[in-house]
């Protein structure tokens, strides 16, 4: 494996970044070596005499060693109660834990959130360590993300939170909540990218051979896989045939006539069971189509245009760039095949 390094990091005679993973045991073993590992690389691949980041785990149970949902014990550097007594500075702090952990969250832990949380420059959470930070009250009024197969559960348990079940991370002032599992790497090299710079994130993504690096705003499921959740749905047929047909003029009247049904029931019908317009939903389908042909190289933007539906490049431009953040340009230099 073939390392660059890059120069690019703490100031001469600046302290590296303390990068806390808090551990709420039983924890999901990936989210903590998932974000680690990339913390880790971004020491490897600099070349200063100041490492970036230190980065230490704390576990918040009663020993250092950490509990894992997948049977495979953790070993902290301390205990959540030595390091209160530490009173140590926490530049990033990152919660993880478990499915089974949500449900244990005792108050010290909590209030020893709420303090820390004035004093750090960001907070994060990975998948379901996000109850934590809503436990902690830090979530109010805020929108966050968490693992798709509890966000319900988690909007009905924290009302005062805006959970959205969809993006792949979400940050909100200092505070950055990311979906399930393999998420937690794709937050943790967006951390590094803002430390550092995306070219030094998208190195680290190279060296841990990932097959792209995802943008907070991308789904955290294709939008075909969303539709198929609504078991039986009526939907079913009308949503592979737009898939096939995505160069078509897909109006809501197209579909209604379809679906052999009215407009005003066909609306209905997708906000029931998609929960999303029919308009939203093609040009989703739309765009992901878009987003794997650059992946996969194709650069006739003219071409990917009228494939997918557009009457120019300019309005797919202007459509991509409203879902997410970038250009199409952009995208393509980031996650395209080399």
């Amino acid at each position: 494996m073939r390392e660059r390094k890059t120069s690019r990091g703490p100031r001469a005679g600046a302290m590296p970044r303390r990068v806390v993973i808090l551990g709420l045991p039983p924890v999901d073993a990936l989210d903590v070596i998932g974000p680690a590992e990339v913390f880790a690389f971004a020491n490897r691949l600099h070349e200063g005499k100041t490492a970036p980041y230190a980065l230490e785990l704390v576990c918040a149970g009663a020993d250092i060693y950490i509990e894992s949902e997948a049977g495979i014990g953790l070993k902290g550097h301390r205990t959540l109660d030595q390091e209160r007594r530490a009173h140590r500075p926490i530049d990033t702090l990152i919660v993880a834990s478990g499915f089974r952990s949500s449900d244990r969250l005792d108050k010290t832990t909590m209030e020893w959130l709420r303090t820390r949380a004035r004093t750090v420059r960001r907070i994060c959470s990975i998948c379901v360590g996000a109850f934590a930070l809503a436990e902690a009250g830090l979530l109010d009024g805020r929108r966050a993300t968490t693992h798709w197969g509890v966000a319900q559960s988690m909007a009905e348990r924290y009302p005062k939170v805006q959970v959205d079940p969809t993006p792949i991370w979400v940050k909100d002032g200092n505070i950055y909540t990311s979906a399930g599992v393999s998420a937690g790497i794709d937050l943790a090299l967006a951390l590094v990218g803002e430390d550092m710079g995306d070219n030094v994130a998208l190195e680290i993504a190279k060296n841990l051979v990932l097959f792209l690096r995802r943008p907070g705003g991308q789904a955290q499921f294709s939008v075909a896989l969303q539709s198929q959740r609504a078991v039986g749905s009526s939907l079913d047929e009308l949503c592979l045939w737009i898939s096939e047909h995505l160069e078509a003029n897909l109006t809501v009247e197209v579909l209604a006539d379809r679906l052999a049904t009215s407009v005003r029931t066909l609306i209905r019908t997708f906000q029931r069971e998609l929960n999303t317009t029919p308009a939203k939903y093609v040009e989703a389908v739309r765009l992901e189509a878009v987003c794997r042909a650059l992946e996969l190289g194709e650069r006739s933007t003219g071409e990917i245009a009228r494939r997918y539906g557009y009457n120019s490049f300019d309005v797919l431009r202007k459509a991509f760039t409203r879902r997410f953040g970038v250009t199409p340009k952009d995208y393509a230099e980031r996650f395209a095949k080399r």
